[in-house]
């Protein structure tokens, strides 16, 4: 994980550490409002003038040196929200309000908490108004410290319109975060207001994001409300929450240690298969058959210690009985025998056990997953599992799996946390002839998870393009410093289940890992650079067409149609899908409109209609990809005896290759519409790098803004 380097060195962390060492050793988990001001003024947020008053003369006498009108405060460790016990007033103009909120202020904190300590009194000046916005952060179990930014007040709980990031934050990224809410028009001025100082919010959230990753015992921080104007903001009420003794997170591995392993998992010279069987039906039966049958070159080695040969192979008693070094041990044996398996297997010096066997954590066994996992520590072993289908890795035809063997190589990992999402993928690539380096099962992920296999596929020359099934992320962090380093070079494509709350229990309970929120999933995933799909069709999707699409230069997207019906409906597409349609200018009008006929539309749609021979459709995509301005095309086919499907796919093919010959490679999509013979065109175009789709508007632009969300996030547009 990359180096933590703060963007400002104006901090000041002595005073913050002094006041959270007074309250650990006080046993408190949460600061007063004059401590929480020690800790702003440290990391330079700004905040109002007060004081702290003992007595109601001290109040009025402060109230009158801050300047009128002030708020009163009541100042308790032990009382978090002021509001709820009567402990705040604001609007006092006189000595005399001030004193006599004083006291009503102290008796409504007596009543609601007898026992607590009172401090005394806030006296704070009145903030000379602005719009509301909240700035906090959280310390979320997937991602630990993330900030948060939203409208304030009653509003955040309202309308729950925020955003989050993780911390710390880049000023880049804090002003991304601003303007992500979905109330963001109003940060610029609405019916006559001004627009507020976005840049100063940025800083607020850099500033509180340096002071929370500072001081992890920050659980939770809330600048609420903060009063936003044209001229800065200023944090009106501050809490913090602390926690000295948190969770442990998980193991983390440094990066040439993960390669170390994951090579030889991927690439073993050996495998062993505990439990292979030679009765038809036993899982053990199926992953030798599919080792061998496979194609993989390497050695096998089964382990049984009943049969002396297993699939017309040297069967072993136990692996330590094996001759030579072993890379891959993969189990097929009951849940209950695979800790005994798993020490000799240690033993033997394996870098990778593959659990097949269920029964685990996804079962309520987590202290049989547990012990399992202690063995694998032990001795060095990496485990991918427990409960899965097993992988497949391509490129060395390895089909350790006791699905059927999948021997179409090409350039798209895939990766799923459920197996029957994984069966799924498998299905779905067999059908479609996808093709791809590796098809792996993570399960219930009690050691190897999706960073792991991040890191791997970002450096494998045999993947382009990586595309991941998940319904929580172990080390949320580990996760996003992995999908960072492979952005800039790969697309990564997570369809994370779990988006709405009952989605989310169902990922819980499938295999004991709690999903987290999905807002906060959203947001980081993003910042992270990660393309998110909706559904399991786009993941499959967008992990097929990704790596046969080539990344756009610009933004100047031309849609060209045989039908304005479909070319309305594919402009709506590529607005919903984040992209816009270029305002084509004169000249190049013009020359679009002296291939089409008179009663056609030039512009953007470009409607050359539906009686249109292939010729037009030749000379108008080739125009699109010759003029530099365009960056990417949208095709729109309506089926016509004049251009007949397979006639379309082939011009377009024809023009496309030219063009790639002469060096012109940009994005080209189609949408098809039309009889049967669509679906062959479509397939036809898709093998020649065209991502094309029979019957939709939507999938095509929906992969094309798929493109254009990585080419961002990798620095390309």
């Amino acid at each position: 994980m990359a180096v933590y380097t703060p963007e400002r060195s104006d901090r000041d962390p002595g005073p913050v550490r002094e006041v959270l060492d007074r309250a650990r050793a006080e046993g408190r988990t949460a600061l007063t409002a004059p401590e929480s001001r020690v800790l702003a003024q440290a990391y330079g947020i700004p905040v109002p003038g007060e004081g702290l008053a003992r007595t109601a003369e001290e109040a009025a006498a402060l109230a009158a040196e801050l300047g009128l009108p002030v708020a009163a405060k009541i100042v308790s460790p032990d009382i978090l929200h002021k509001t709820d016990a009567g402990g705040v007033e604001v609007g006092l103009d006189s000595a005399e309000e001030v004193a006599a909120a004083f006291g009503r202020i102290t008796a409504n904190a007596r009543a609601h908490d007898p026992g607590a300590r009172i401090d005394g009194v806030q006296v704070q000046q009145m903030v000379p108004g602005g719009l509301e916005v909240l700035v906090g952060a959280t310390t979320d179990p997937t991602f630990g410290k993330v900030v948060v930014f939203g409208l304030g007040g009653v509003l955040v709980e309202v309308l729950k319109d925020v955003s989050f990031r993780l911390a710390p934050v880049t000023r880049r990224e804090a002003l991304a975060q601003v303007g992500d809410i979905r109330a963001a028009e109003v940060l610029d001025g609405v019916r006559g207001a001004e627009a507020v100082d976005r840049d100063a919010l940025a800083d607020l959230l850099v500033r509180l994001s340096e002071l929370v990753t500072d001081f992890p015992e920050i659980a939770e921080a809330d600048l609420n409300p903060v009063f936003a104007t044209a001229s800065g903001a200023i944090a009106a009420d501050l809490r913090f929450v602390l926690d000295f003794e948190p969770a442990p997170g998980p193991r983390r591995f440094g990066r040439e240690e993960i390669l170390a392993s994951m090579e030889r998992i991927f690439k073993p010279r050996s495998v062993a298969v505990i439990g292979a069987s030679n009765e038809a039906g036993k899982i053990g039966n199926s992953v030798i058959r599919n080792i061998v049958d496979g194609g993989y070159r390497g050695a096998i080695h089964p382990v049984n210690p009943k049969s002396a040969e297993v699939n017309g192979l040297t069967s072993y008693k136990s692996i330590t009985d094996v001759p030579g070094e072993v890379d891959v041990a993969v189990f097929a044996i009951p849940a209950r025998f695979v800790a005994g398996a798993l020490e000799e297997a240690g033993r033997k010096g394996v870098a990778g056990a593959v659990l097949i066997p269920s029964g685990f954590a996804e079962t309520g066994e987590q202290e049989l997953q547990d012990e399992v996992l202690e063995v694998a520590r032990r001795h060095g072993v990496r485990i991918l599992g427990p409960n899965i289908y097993g992988y497949y890795y391509t490129p060395q035809k390895l089909s350790a799996t006791f699905c059927t063997p999948y021997d179409v190589a090409g350039g798209t990992a895939l990766t799923s946390q459920s197996g029957g999402i994984g069966m799924a993928i498998l299905g779905y690539s067999r059908s479609t002839r996808t093709g791809v380096s590796a098809i792996v099962g993570v399960g219930n992920k009690a050691d190897i998870d999706e960073d792991d296999l991040l890191t791997f596929f970002g450096q494998d020359e045999n993947t382009n393009a990586v595309a991941m099934h998940l319904e929580d992320l172990k080390d949320g962090r580990a996760f996003v410093a992995a999908a960072r380093e492979v952005v800039p070079r790969k697309p990564v494509v997570v369809l994370k289940a779990g988006r709405t709350s009952a989605g989310a229990r169902a990922a819980g309970s499938h295999t004991g890992a709690l999903a987290g929120d999905d807002k906060v999933y959203d947001d980081i995933l993003r910042q992270a650079g990660v393309v998110r799909a909706p559904g399991l069709t786009e993941l499959l999707e967008y992990g097929r067409a990704l790596p046969v699409m080539p990344a756009p230069s610009g933004e100047n997207i031309v849609i060209i149609t045989g039908a304005g019906g479909s070319g309305v409906l594919l402009s709506d597409a590529v607005v919903d899908n984040g992209m816009s349609l270029y305002e084509i200018p004169p000249d190049l009008d013009e020359a679009f409109r002296a291939f089409i006929p008179p009663f056609g539309a030039a512009g953007n749609p470009v409607d050359i209609t539906g009686g249109e021979p292939p010729s037009t459709y030749e000379k108008t995509i080739r125009l699109g990809l010759e003029d530099p301005r365009v960056h990417a095309l949208v095709l729109g086919y309506w089926h016509t005896i004049v251009t007949p499907p397979l006639v379309f796919a082939d011009v377009v093919i024809d023009v496309v290759s030219k063009a790639r010959a002469a060096g012109i490679d940009k994005p080209v999509v189609a949408s098809l519409s039309g009889d049967t013979e669509v679906e062959a065109a479509s397939r036809r175009l898709f093998e020649h790098g065209i991502v094309a789709y029979p019957y939709t508007t939507e999938m095509p632009v929906k992969v094309l803004g798929a493109k254009y969300r990585w080419a961002r996030a990798a620095g390309l547009l």
